[in-house]
């Protein structure tokens, strides 16, 4: 028998952010979050244990897990806020109290009709809706897409989303599905997206599926109960026994019973979830039956939703309102696969057909186009996108800075903080948007932002200091802007006069909306309000208890 170890007591530590260790842990996670290029999947794999980290952390993944997009920007603008904040020598209570002000000032600005970073979206064209696509596709390297392919996948993405949007929708919305299925191993170039379901299967069962001919839709049957004949799995409802009659051979007359009815009921595909008996099989094929097992508890919800069906989950009688339809169904083969595609009576339900060189390469093209599609969705709710390429970072801090230096008693409101602990917070919190919008130079190149968007402009790393602006420039991040303009570039980290950014975009900023690069406003928000939130949440702590068995 092993000794036992005795049970170690918990330890006790006050005041954890003045730890160097903490502090040290803080600044390698910043690092690893500000090197990172793909989405936020990262975090789930890093063996984190130090508490103040695993908050940091958690909140992240939880804000992901909500709205798919702007796991980076949450988690570098919390490591930079707490960074920050530490610096300025102010209590935690007004920094915190502070730092819920400057958070407010934003979120009225962003949801605000004069904010220059926001443009809102007219579902009458697909412009902006591909550009906000083709931004997540390229902030993502890890998918090694082509410009091609990127344009090519963006236009899938784009046409899958739409194919769920209800064509007869009113009051209320409610969007349909997008599979994904993935092809590996073939060109990207050879995605497709498909009305309906496709459903994989063997080669050999591709020659027992014979085609119908029906003038009127096709007549469906979905059970999620196995029909497998396993006692088991038999699903709800009961099994009647004669004396001396075998447990199989009773299950087995109920299913052909099962069988015989939905014969009768001129039923013409049978789906399972799991496992349809062999002798059930032969049965319903002898009658013209298609059965289908095995589908797969994935693809349930929507072969419900596309089929009008109900799962059947027993072996009795089967209510005939349980029965959905299709339009029709053939089969069909991509790359080395063979699929049954179901075409539905009304598109919801669409197949998104995924191709990728290798799997690693897949998964993060798979993981991007998931990200895509929930932004699209977030669009129906709140029809607007803001400005990217670190162009709404460095807006949004040239505005803050203009507010609280003209305009401190509209922020204040006579909560009893000085002037002089406002604008020691209001560059903290500016510092932390700015750093955080030079995180997305990668090349080693100067950062400047003009002196009336207060948008964000790169050089070259290799590029001459002593030279004239535009002549080095193109656009700006989010491609809105020209350098041919009088624009006036500052330093984004060097010291220069607050200055009150342009607000309100003009008309014609959706109507060039070609090249953009866009960010899902709603899961933008949502990451600042946590980034500040948690950083407060970190900030506030006075004592951490750590269990150390």
């Amino acid at each position: 028998m092993s000794r036992l170890e005795a049970k170690r007591p918990s330890l006790c530590k006050s005041e954890p952010l003045t730890s160097e260790r903490v502090k040290a842990t803080l600044s390698v996670l910043k690092g690893v979050v500000t090197s990172c290029y793909g989405p936020a999947a990262l975090l789930a794999s890093l063996p984190v244990t130090q508490p103040i980290l695993k908050i940091l952390t958690t909140s992240v993944q939880n804000h992901v897990s909500c709205f798919s997009d702007c796991g980076l920007f949450t988690a570098i603008l919390c490591c930079n806020l707490v960074e920050n904040v530490q610096g300025v020598g102010l209590t935690t209570t007004t920094a915190i109290k502070l730092n819920k002000h400057l958070l407010s000032l934003c979120t009225e600005y962003l949801k605000s009709e004069i904010c220059g970073c926001r443009i809102p979206i007219d579902f009458g064209s697909t412009q902006l809706l591909l550009c906000l696509v083709r931004s997540l596709l390229t902030s993502k390297p890890a998918c090694m897409l082509t410009r091609e392919e990127v344009e090519h996948i963006s236009t899938l993405i784009l046409r899958a989303f739409l194919l769920t949007v209800p064509e007869n929708a009113k009051d209320r919305i409610i969007l349909g599905k997008s599979i994904i299925v993935p092809l590996k191993g073939q060109r990207v170039i050879d995605s497709t997206v498909l009305p309906g379901v496709l459903i994989e299967i063997p080669e050999v069962q591709v020659m027992k599926i014979l085609p119908i001919k029906k003038s009127d839709s096709f007549k469906v049957a979905l059970f999620c109960a196995s029909l497998s004949g396993d006692l088991s799995e038999t699903g709800e409802g009961t099994v009647v026994l004669s004396h001396g009659v075998s447990l199989e051979n009773a299950v087995l007359d109920q299913l052909l019973n099962l069988g015989r009815q939905l014969v009768s009921d001129q039923v013409d595909l049978v789906m399972c979830q799991k496992v349809i008996h062999p002798s059930l099989k032969q049965f319903l094929r002898t009658h013209g039956v298609i059965a289908m097992d095995r589908v797969g508890v994935a693809l349930m919800e929507p072969l419900s939703k596309m089929t009008g069906t109900q799962p059947i989950g027993s072996l009795n009688s089967v209510s005939p309102s349980s029965y959905g339809s299709v339009k029709d169904w053939c089969t069909a083969k991509f790359g080395f696969k063979h699929f049954f595609h179901l075409i539905p009576n009304e598109t919801t339900v669409c197949t998104l057909l995924l191709c990728n060189r290798n799997d690693t390469a897949w998964d993060e093209l798979k993981l991007t186009c998931q990200t895509a599609l929930h932004a699209l969705q977030l669009t129906i709710k709140e029809p607007y996108v803001l400005l990217g390429g670190g162009c709404t970072e460095t807006h949004l801090a040239a505005y803050i800075r203009h507010k609280t230096r003209d305009e401190p008693e509209s922020i204040l409101k006579g909560d009893g903080y000085t002037q002089t602990e406002l604008q020691l917070m209001s560059e903290a919190f500016c510092s932390a948007l700015e750093t955080l919008a030079g995180s997305l130079e990668h090349d080693g190149g100067e950062i400047l932002t003009d002196r009336k968007y207060g948008h964000f402009w790169s050089v070259q790393a290799d590029s001459p200091s002593a030279v004239n602006w535009p002549d080095l420039l193109s656009r700006c991040g989010c491609g809105l802007y020209s350098s041919q303009e009088e624009l006036g570039w500052c330093f984004l980290r060097g010291a220069h006069h607050p200055f009150m950014p342009q607000t309100c975009l003009p008309r014609e900023a959706s109507g060039s909306a070609n090249d953009l690069t866009l960010d899902c406003f709603t899961a933008k928000l949502s990451g600042l309000q946590v980034a500040v939130e948690t950083a407060n949440l970190i900030l506030d702590l006075s004592y951490v208890i750590e269990d150390r068995n």
